[in-house]
């Protein structure tokens, strides 16, 4: 069984996130060692270290408008240097984030965007929900923590499945053009604005 310490170590010992370490737990069934060679196979390892030790201050801005005119998105993609932000495959992630955008509409870029006490907030709500429940609070934590997971992946972008591939998230696309690319890429800010009468639409 996969538990949060396993995967705590594997975080701390290769600074791969939470997804993708369980994921990698998952696929190696616990064994530790087997877990950080399918992370280096990913490159989830390389994206992290580069994530953590480098600025993003160069990017881009990219755009996406509804054939009806009617539903717009633009997102912030920022990347170490001028020289990627105008490489085609990074114009090309861009433009498929603003597409994100504007047929998912994430409320926050990723979890750490999430101010503390909205996050608090969800905690209470999932807790009242099991006020009558006789489970082990240890249990109970666990069920917490996934219905958070999955709130994420409502409202983060980073966490949302990728609507031309769901089988991988937003944030492992990043880390695959992050390792592909040599470096440091994260989208920082995005805005969705649809017409009163369209709020409803997808693309």
């Amino acid at each position: 069984m996969i538990d949060a310490k396993m995967v705590m170590e594997l975080r701390n010992r290769t600074g791969a996130g939470i997804v993708d370490a369980k994921s990698a737990l998952t696929e190696a069934n616990g064994n530790m060692d087997a877990a950080i060679e399918v992370l280096k196979k990913k490159g989830a390892i390389k994206a992290a270290k580069k994530s953590a030790e480098r600025t993003a201050s160069e990017g881009l801005l990219a755009t996406y408008v509804h054939h009806n005119g009617k539903l717009a998105a633009i997102v912030e993609l920022s990347c170490e240097t001028d020289f990627v932000a105008r490489n085609e495959e990074f114009k090309a992630l861009a433009a498929d984030l603003a597409l994100q955008v504007a047929a998912m509409d994430p409320q926050y870029v990723s979890p750490e965007a999430i101010p503390a006490e909205e996050v608090e907030k969800k905690k209470q709500e999932f807790l009242a929900e099991m006020a009558e429940d006789k489970k082990p609070e240890e249990i109970k934590q666990k069920i917490i923590d996934g219905k958070l997971n999955k709130w994420y992946s409502e409202v983060c972008l980073t966490k949302q499945s990728f609507i031309k591939n769901e089988d991988i998230t937003i944030e492992q696309l990043l880390n695959e053009k992050i390792a592909k690319i040599g470096e440091k890429i994260q989208p920082t800010r995005m805005m969705r604005m649809a017409m009163a009468a369209s709020q409803g639409q997808t693309c």
